[in-house]
């Protein structure tokens, strides 16, 4: 298996642990399982995206476990990583995540504010609309909570506008009602009361436009109904509250701290009315203070026990007043609700009398004005960390930008070493090919000096064979007829005479005979001598395989008629030989190579063959070698195919016409 497929295949395995660990068909345990393997497999890939991601996953895990200090911890190297590969994305989901656990488990809304305007800034830069809203929505909460309500109404208008561009989903939905509905929170608070009305009255349209919206529109009417009482309306907050109350199987079921809450409201607006109907508002208040305690929901129960103490004082019943006064002093201490814990407080300085009372009332006073305080110092807290969070981003992007500059500098630096070795490189190499070409150019001069020798030699060749024609015809013939016709006239002479010439005759036969053995020799002497342009090929095999320790075999057919190829064709054919056993013995690490030379068709057929390790044909067109031999052929109007499998050598078959 190569290292990619087994790099393949781990992704695939870290990626099915994943799946595994989100799969709620599985426990808790075994999810955790998944997913810390999930991790432990992404570390030894090296690759930070992959471990982010394996991250990311094991920290919904620990999420739904409850360990949130695991999940803070991962959130943490997560950033660290993003940051590092930068991406924004994932610094803003481990923002996001960061700005959750501060503000939800640690209640540190410092540090939460800073991690979601963070993240807010992110998901801004990066189009990353959802998640804008998801933490716009927390940090106008985070606002809310911390009475910097201009704040948390500005937050709050952006992020609607954010969702008109969004499709209109039952998430979407339900966020845009949580958004209206805090804007109308926050005009009751600023005593906006018709700002506040208009506010949920619009997350009310969206309720009903929502599957499952119905809880949502009650709430709408009961915050509506309480801008009434606010605004002195009591008849339209009781009609609202009716119909509100009308549905308490439908509360039991989705929410059963709403109808305690709705109970009380509707019994304090009654007495806000100055309904006669005393009895029953206060066994109204009861219920509801019965139904929260049983429910354990402090919140409904401080709601609750305040208004019962100022029902009670109402009536004259300090007693009863102050039991239930004492206890909205209790719960709204416990549970930092700064509005109710000042109207025990309030309350409980005009009941008690004497120290006790002034007592309350300096406490009361002194929260009163720290909240006052702590308000204004909340704005400009805010600002200051929006601002320092700006302060450093800009310092993280100056410093981004001179690592930028620093790492174009030393790309820079670098290469224009690698400029500088390269143009040295070049002339070095300019220089070799300048000597090759001036020693090729050498040796063509003297191929063409030694061919035209071969002119002169194959002119004098001629030059002897028509003299020793001619003196065959003139002289060898001449004297053969002439001693012929001598003899031919003695066969009718008898004697001494005759015999004495015949004597002579003979002699003169023998004379002949030694001349024409002398212009046999002659002629035999040349044809030895006179070496042809195969001679000069096989020379240079020859000498080339020697000087390159190879084996060879030459051969060619005698049917090309070399005095009458051009020389520039020879030229060529010796050239291209020389050139290949050159590449043979720089590259291909042969043995043995096969030379044949033969005329087919017309055409001069030129075969060199090596038992060398081989090449990649397409990888290696572009050497001088190759370029060097399609050149030649190319000028000789042929044709040039090369053959190679690596380690089973090379074939380079070359196609020339033959012109005689």
């Amino acid at each position: 298996m190569s290292q990619n497929e087994k790099s393949v295949k781990g992704l695939d395995s870290i990626q099915k642990l994943r799946s595994l660990s989100s799969d709620a068909e599985f426990s808790l345990e075994e999810r955790l399982a998944f997913a810390l393997s999930a991790v432990e497999l992404s570390s030894k890939t090296k690759i930070d995206s992959v471990l982010i991601n394996s991250n990311r996953t094991l920290s919904s895990v620990y999420l739904n476990r409850g360990e949130y200090e695991k999940y803070r911890k991962l959130n943490h190297n997560n950033l660290k990583l993003a940051k590092k590969i930068n991406d924004s994305l994932v610094i803003g989901i481990a923002s996001l995540n960061l700005g959750w656990y501060h503000h939800f488990n640690m209640v540190q809304n410092d540090s939460a504010y800073y991690y979601y305007s963070r993240a807010a800034k992110t998901f801004d830069e990066i189009g990353e609309l959802d998640r804008q809203v998801t933490t716009l929505v927390n940090l106008a909460d985070i606002q809310d909570t911390e009475r910097d309500y201009i704040g948390a109404e500005a937050n709050s208008i952006k992020a609607i506008k954010i969702l008109e561009r969004l499709p209109e989903t039952e998430n979407y939905l339900s966020t845009k009602w949580i958004l209206y509905n805090l804007l109308g929170v926050i005009n009751l608070k600023l005593e906006l009361y018709n700002a506040s009305l208009e506010y949920h009255n619009m997350a009310y349209d969206i309720g009903k436009k929502m599957e499952f919206g119905f809880i949502d529109q009650m709430l709408s009417l009961n915050n509506m109904a309480f801008v009434y009482r606010k605004l002195g309306n009591h008849a339209k907050a009781l009609e609202l509250y009716n119909t509100v109350l009308e549905n308490k199987e439908v509360y039991d079921e989705e929410d059963p701290t709403f109808y305690p809450l709705v109970l009380e409201n509707l019994a304090f607006t009654k007495y806000e009315a100055k309904h006669s109907d005393i009895d029953n508002i206060e066994q109204m208040l009861k219920t509801a203070y019965k139904i929260s305690d049983s429910l354990e929901d402090p919140i409904t129960k401080l709601a609750v026990s305040i208004d019962l103490a100022k029902f009670y004082y109402g009536q004259k019943n300090k007693d009863s007043s102050l039991v239930y006064a004492k206890q909205a002093y209790d719960i709204g201490g416990e549970t930092n609700s700064n509005q109710i814990w000042l109207e025990s407080m309030q309350l409980l300085s005009k009941i008690n009398e004497g120290e006790q009372g002034k007592a309350y009332l300096n406490q009361y006073i002194k929260l009163s004005d720290s909240l006052l305080l702590n308000e204004r110092k909340n704005r400009n807290k805010f600002a200051r960390i929006e601002f320092e969070t700006d302060k450093l981003e800009e310092e993280n992007k100056r410093i981004s930008r001179e690592r930028l500059w620093l790492t174009i500098l030393s790309i820079g630096l670098l290469f224009t070493a690698l400029l500088i070795y390269i143009i040295i490189t070049q002339r070095a190499r300019n220089k070799e090919l300048k000597f090759k070409q001036d020693q090729q150019q050498a040796n063509e001069e003297i191929y063409n000096l030694m061919l035209s020798q071969q002119d002169k030699v194959d002119e004098a060749r001629a030059s002897e064979k028509k003299r020793i024609s001619e003196e065959l015809h003139d002289g060898i013939l001449g004297r053969l007829f002439g001693t012929r016709l001598s003899l031919d006239s003695l066969n009718f002479s008898e004697g001494k005479d005759a015999i004495k010439s015949r004597a002579n005759y003979i002699s003169e036969l023998k004379t002949i005979e030694e001349d024409i053995r002398k212009v046999s020799h002659d002629l035999n002497t040349d044809f030895v001598s006179g070496s042809g342009f195969m001679d000069i090929i096989s020379e240079l095999i020859e000498k080339q395989t020697k000087a390159y320790q190879l084996q060879y075999d030459f051969k060619y057919t005698d049917d090309i008629n070399w005095e009458f190829v051009p020389n520039k064709t020879k030229i060529n054919i010796y050239r291209i030989i020389q050139e290949t056993l050159q590449n043979i013995y720089k590259h291909a690490e042969a043995n043995e190579v096969k030379i044949s030379i033969e005329l087919k068709n017309n055409v001069i057929l030129l075969a060199i063959i090596d038992d060398g390790k081989g090449f990649e044909i397409n990888k290696s067109k572009k050497g001088i070698g190759l370029k060097n031999i399609n050149s030649r052929v190319n000028e000789l109007e042929g044709s040039v195919k090369f053959y190679s499998e690596i380690n089973k050598g090379t074939s380079v078959l070359i196609d020339i016409p033959y012109k005689s």
